[in-house]
């Protein structure tokens, strides 16, 4: 029989099931955010797994359905029947193509929300003249003092604490934390992150913290990072840079950048059935988006390291597109 498996923090077993079916099945670079705290798992009567959040009507899922090749769509079809004895709709986001042709066949609106960018590392390197702007950030930020370190967690939490602090007070006073397409810190499954810190005069100043990524390409996920606002520029490129060589010493093959919605947006991506109403939305959130989600700001960071793959991510509606369940996904990340 079917189930839905609520996350709680002790289930610890549960997560790690997760996080098991994930890495043996999971072809989605930023997988990894389905253990965040506040998601809830649905089982259906075979191997697999979906996460996803309550929101209102929908059950907002993250990523595609996590199982075996040839049961996935067995399992869509048990999560359809779960959702409507709760009498919800599902919308997923950041389905990878494989996952949007699967939701389409199955009658689903599916359209392009944005796209993940990924460096193989064997191919890394920063020389040339491409990367001398960034090289010279780097210099700038380590003659300036900086450190940058691995750390345990535990070992920094208060004081990551108090950059996370000064992060959110420089966004503005009612600035949110986005959630849900984000990583998170602390909690259960830290063990399985990576964090490295930027450190001037043993003061953590900046931080990212980094997460597996399984599937065809597997490394580390660039998750969440923070620095405070009065650091020298480029300190962020540094502590990334430092993390790249620890990756590429112990032969890790990828670093993901992860999604950033509304960028590389090409109509030749779209698959038949798409909403033009929702294309429509995503290249006016593309042009003037910048007060729901930092794209811009974001992409510019990524494209510094010159992605070699860039994948388009989709957005999936069961049945027709609604702007009812677009609103729904802003609040459940805490983007409006």
């Amino acid at each position: 029989m079917s189930r839905s498996v609520n996350h709680s923090p002790a289930g610890q077993g549960r997560l790690e099931y997760v996080l098991e079916t994930i890495g043996e099945f999971g072809d989605n670079p930023s997988a990894f955010l389905a253990v965040n705290e506040g998601n809830s798992y649905f089982e259906g009567a075979g191997k697999g797994v979906i996460a996803y959040r309550e929101a209102g009507r929908y059950l907002i899922q993250f990523g595609g359905a996590f199982a075996p090749e040839g049961r996935q769509r067995d399992l869509v079809r048990e999560f359809r029947a779960y959702a409507r004895s709760t009498r919800r709709r599902i919308v997923g986001i950041q389905l990878q193509r494989a996952d949007a042709e699967l939701y389409a066949a199955e009658g689903f609106t599916v359209n392009q929300v944005g796209s993940s960018y990924s460096v193989h590392l064997p191919e890394h390197t920063l020389r040339g003249s491409r990367f001398v702007k960034l090289r010279n950030k780097i210099s700038r930020a380590r003659r300036s003092g900086l450190v940058v370190r691995e750390m345990a967690y535990a070992e920094v939490r208060e004081r990551v604490a108090e950059v996370d602090r000064l992060w959110l007070r420089a966004k503005g006073g009612h600035t949110k934390e986005i959630e849900f397409l984000v990583g998170q810190m602390g909690g259960p499954v830290q063990h399985h992150r990576r964090l490295f810190v930027g450190l001037m005069e043993e003061t953590p100043v900046a931080y990212i913290s980094y997460s597996p990524a399984h599937g065809s390409r597997p490394g580390w996920l660039h998750d969440l990072s923070r620095r405070r606002p009065d650091v020298v520029p480029g300190v962020m490129e540094a502590v990334n840079a430092t993390a790249i060589e620890a990756f590429s010493q112990e032969g890790a093959e990828w670093l993901h950048f992860g999604f950033t919605p509304f960028t590389g947006l090409d109509p030749s991506c779209e698959l038949p059935g798409n909403s033009a109403l929702t294309g429509k939305l995503m290249r006016l959130l593309a042009e003037k988006g910048g007060a729901v989600y930092p794209a811009a700001t974001q992409l510019a960071y990524k494209e510094k390291w010159a992605p070699q793959v860039i994948l388009p991510e989709y957005l999936a509606f069961e049945g027709k597109a609604s702007l009812g369940a677009v609103w729904r996904i802003l609040r459940v990340t805490k983007s409006v």
